[in-house]
C-alpha cells in the first residue's frame, strides 16, 4: 500500500475515491449479470442451431449412394461473401450475422442429375448455419474475455481498492483526531499555566 499524506485533504480525497468506488461497483455487477446472460443465451442458440445441422445431415443420408456419383457440387457452388454487422451488448461491439452470398456456376440441367438441385439446396443451408454458428463462438469469445475482465475489476474494487480506501480513512482519521486530542490538551494545560500565573501574581 503507498503511504498517504495524514491530512484533511487527503481524508477528504479518500472518502471520494470511496464514493466513486461504491458507486461504480454495482454497474460493473449489472454488467456481470448481462454478460452471463448473453453468453447462456449464445450458447443455446448455438445448441439449437448445431441441432438443426445434425438433423439437417440425418435427412440428408438417403441421398448418400447418388451423392457417390463422380459430381463435385462446389464445383457448382461457391461461397462469394459472409455478411455480418456489429451489435453492441452490454457495451462491447460484437459481430452479428446476416447471411451468406453464394455463387452458382451454371451447369445443364440435362447433363447434371435431379439430385444436384437438392444437394445444392441443402449444402446452402448447412454452410448458413456452420456460417451463423461461427459468428456465435466469435461473440461467446468477445463476451466471456469482457467477462473475465469485468470480474478481475469486481474483484479489485471489493478485495483490494475499497478496503484500502477505507483503511486509508480510518488511519487518518484517527491521527487527526490524536492531533485534535493533543492541541485540547496543550490547550488545557496552557490555559492552567494562565490561570497559575495570575493566582501568584495577585498573591
Amino acid at each position: 500500500m503507498p503511504k498517504i499524506r495524514l491530512t484533511k485533504n487527503e481524508l477528504k480525497k479518500q472518502k471520494e475515491i470511496l464514493k466513486r468506488l461504491n458507486r461504480y461497483l454495482p454497474t460493473l455487477e449489472l454488467k456481470k449479470q448481462q454478460l452471463i446472460i448473453e453468453i447462456r443465451s449464445i450458447r443455446k442458440n448455438i445448441e439449437t442451431i448445431s441441432g438443426q445441422i445434425k438433423q439437417a445431415e440425418k435427412e440428408i443420408t438417403e441421398w448418400v449412394d447418388v451423392f457417390a456419383e463422380e459430381i463435385d457440387i462446389f464445383n457448382i457452388l461457391s461461397v462469394k461473401e459472409i455478411k455480418t454487422t456489429t451489435g453492441n451488448i452490454a457495451g462491447i461491439n460484437i459481430p452479428i450475422f446476416q447471411d451468406v452470398l453464394f455463387e452458382e456456376n451454371p451447369y445443364d440441367l440435362f447433363l447434371i442429375p435431379l439430385w444436384v438441385d437438392k444437394a445444392l439446396e441443402v449444402s446452402k443451408n448447412q454452410i448458413i448455419l456452420k456460417a451463423n454458428i461461427k459468428t456465435l463462438k466469435k461473440q461467446m469469445e468477445i463476451l466471456r474475455e469482457e467477462l473475465r475482465i469485468t470480474v478481475q475489476r469486481i474483484n479489485l474494487f471489493e478485495k483490494v481498492k475499497i478496503p484500502e480506501s477505507k483503511e486509508n480513512i480510518r488511519v487518518i482519521q484517527i491521527y487527526l483526531g490524536d492531533l485534535q486530542t493533543a492541541e485540547v490538551v496543550r490547550g488545557k494545560i496552557a490555559k492552567n499555566k494562565i490561570q497559575k500565573k495570575k493566582e501568584l501574581a495577585v498573591a
